[in-house]
């Protein structure tokens, strides 16, 4: 019979989607777990496996379409009743999609999701008609490189067949690594076009991708509903630096880096303990004060396609060493686009940094509907007087 699979909720309230490539196309024959299409949403960028194992029989949709969530992704045409697989043969499946009663074609909840990513750059590509071209009745498909989700988006942006790529996984499977280093290996050729410019080349336009489209919404709705004060503040700093110097080189040796962040994430965890109002969020709705009783601290990353926030867990009961890991496997993560969305959600009160740009003073926008941002400036000294401002 015919498997109807739906395209499944990747996230909390996800509306829609956007098709950024098929790895299948009509009459290729799939097995579980086999990744069907890749995905860009608000936030992610995720390869969505398939959830059964038979013969693509449709694709809803081309490169480029936006899907809804719950709407028909993928036709697949499983085992019939006496549980014998369909080969994928045209003539044998023809057969039985046209004698089998329409009572037989299964639908799908929506509940198979696939491993997530950032959302890459230009990832919102012009609509064409790749990946719905039938496959010839007497061809077997094409042999399907192994790779990683995050290998196979970079290898797309980049302009690399990942063909050709040498793999250094398991089974020869390519890993973002092997892009990287196949990227730095390959001359680099002319620059790309531009995506649209007029006549006189005096403008170009660019096509928003879904999460910069997301962070537009999410700050001017942010600023509508947010009354924004900022508060600026010099605090000395020599005493941490001190600390920070003394055990900067032992936790090197277990492969952490301790910046000063760490310690800033810590004391903001802990003055919000004192400070619970601070750790909260208005319900308009309900008329009331949301206060939170853990200290989720939403560390901003300045990711390759736009802001990403994950999240430090519990930042008042954790050590200055774990913070300091966690801040860097997040950051790692967010740079490979390979953050999921449970990192990044249920944070409390996020810090952000614009110090490493050179920035002194600013004023970022609430992560709504947090109470409080706070921004860390560049660590002066002004007359033998270092400081944070």
């Amino acid at each position: 019979m015919n498997f109807i699979f739906h395209f499944p909720d990747l996230g909390e309230g996800l509306e829609e989607g956007t098709i950024l490539a098929w790895y299948v196309t009509e009459g290729q024959q799939v097995n579980e777990g086999d990744p069907l299409v890749q995905m860009e949403t608000d936030k992610v960028v995720a390869d969505i496996p398939s959830p059964k194992k038979g013969v693509i029989v449709l694709l809803h949709g081309s490169v480029g379409d936006v899907i809804k969530v719950g709407t028909p992704l993928v036709e697949i045409k499983t085992e019939d009743a006496d549980g014998v697989q369909q080969s994928g043969q045209v003539g044998t499946t023809k057969e039985k999609v046209t004698t089998e009663p329409v009572s037989e074609t299964e639908e799908d909840a929506g509940a198979v999701v696939g491993t997530m990513e950032i959302a890459g750059k230009d990832a919102l590509l012009p609509e064409s008609n790749e990946g719905s071209q039938e496959i010839p009745t007497t061809e077997e498909a094409p042999q399907k490189v192994l790779a990683t989700p995050v290998a196979r988006a970079m290898a797309k942006e980049m302009g690399i067949d990942i063909n050709k790529v040498p793999g250094s996984g398991p089974s020869g499977r390519v890993k973002s690594e092997d892009i990287l280093n196949f990227n730095a290996d390959v001359p680099k050729s002319v620059p790309a076009k531009k995506e649209t410019t007029t006549a006189a080349e005096d403008v170009t336009y660019l096509p928003l991708t879904q999460i910069r489209k997301t962070i537009a919404r999410n700050m001017l709705h942010s600023k509508h509903n947010a009354a924004h004060v900022s508060v600026f503040e010099e605090v000395e700093i020599s005493r941490l630096m001190q600390v920070r110097s003394k055990y900067k080189q032992k936790f090197a040796e277990k492969g952490v880096k301790l910046t000063y962040l760490p310690f800033i994430v810590k004391a903001v965890a802990m003055a919000l303990k004192k400070h619970p109002q601070l750790n909260s969020q208005i319900d308009t709705e309900n008329n009331r004060m949301i206060i939170r009783n853990r200290c989720h601290i939403g560390i901003a990353v300045d990711a390759p396609d736009g802001l990403v926030v994950p999240v430090i867990r519990d930042a008042d009961r954790q050590s200055i060493f774990r913070i300091a890991q966690q801040i860097g496997e997040l950051a790692d993560k967010a740079r490979r686009r390979e953050l999921t969305l449970d990192e990044m959600k249920e944070g409390s009160f996020s810090v952000t940094s614009f110090g490493s740009f050179g920035g002194i003073y600013a004023t970022p926008v609430l992560n709504y509907p947090q109470a409080g941002i706070l921004g860390i400036g560049r660590i002066l000294n002004p007359h033998c007087r270092v400081c944070v401002r």
